[in-house]
């Protein structure tokens, strides 16, 4: 690698890591081009010499953040199978527990993921893509566990659907304008819900089709 591609491949780390601090402090909203370019000490228009657009800067943080939250519902999911081999439902508990533990603890970083919005034209590129997707092993892993006759479609539509109520009881729960809910209480939710799926999917296998 030549010294000025090195130079490069540093200054965009920093662009990034500056987008990042500023996402966490001020949100999706407080993100200017001008004050990173000024925190990294370059102009303004060569931030878009490290990288495309501003949606992408976005995106690269979105894939910092998913890389620490896919840690972290990896070590709830060793923690839980590691404790009890058998209980399916009880990884998917703590894997959702650890989910709703990493948006309490980076609530705006979080709330980014899914308040960006790309310009009208354009399109999420394959490897942000393939990032988000690489998170929902996490819940195929014990759900193959819990309903080993169901195809791997089946679960990937029921992965979604899990992953769809858990995200909107704690976006919900978390969201202090509307219905705060205590974190225990919120956990407490949080167990009962995907205790309650598990448990009616066992009970009737039916509702997989």
């Amino acid at each position: 690698m030549t010294t000025t591609a090195a130079r490069r491949d540093r200054q965009r780390e920093q662009l990034i890591e500056a987008a990042e601090r500023t996402i966490a402090e001020k949100g999706l909203a407080g993100l200017k081009a001008r004050e990173l370019a000024q925190e990294i000490g370059c102009a303004l228009g060569a931030i878009y010499n490290l990288v495309r657009d501003m949606d992408e800067l976005v995106l690269r943080v979105g894939s910092r953040t998913l890389a620490r939250l896919d840690e972290a519902l990896g070590h709830a999911s060793q923690g839980a199978l590691a404790a009890a081999p058998e209980d399916a439902a009880g990884r998917l508990v703590a894997i959702a527990l650890a989910y709703s533990a990493f948006a309490r603890e980076n609530p705006r970083l979080w709330r980014t993921l899914f308040e960006h919005r790309m310009v009208e034209g354009a399109e999420v590129p394959d490897w942000a893509v393939a990032e988000q997707m690489q998170l929902f092993r996490h819940i195929m892993a014990p759900l193959a566990a819990l309903l080993p006759e169901a195809g791997e479609p089946q679960r990937l539509l029921l992965g979604r659907t899990l992953f769809s109520a858990v995200h909107g009881v704690v976006a919900i729960g978390l969201e202090e304008k509307l219905v705060a809910v205590p974190r225990r209480e919120l956990d407490h939710q949080i167990e009962t819900l995907v205790r309650l799926v598990c448990a009616g999917l066992a009970a009737d296998t039916t509702l997989i089709r």
